[in-house]
């Protein structure tokens, strides 16, 4: 996954009928715009997070949301 500061993330629930939260990210810091970022919540609640695959990045410059892919694993 990369995002960059401005990007919201959306998580989705997890389970059905639970709502689908979002976050600003304030500060990328990992390499190359890799996790983990540091996000504020709509409520004003700011933490550190690595995003899951129930994520999805949506661009500050409205660009195509790009969805967090699991790790690959080499064969």
């Amino acid at each position: 996954m990369e995002a960059h500061e401005g990007d919201v993330l959306r998580f989705t629930g997890r389970a059905v009928g639970d709502p689908e939260h979002r976050a600003t990210v304030v500060e990328v810091l990992g390499p190359g715009g890799e996790p983990p970022y540091r996000v504020r919540y709509e409520d004003g609640h700011e933490t550190e997070i690595f995003p899951g695959p129930g994520c999805v990045t949506e661009g500050a410059r409205g660009g195509r949301p790009a969805r967090a892919e699991a790790p690959r694993h080499a064969v």
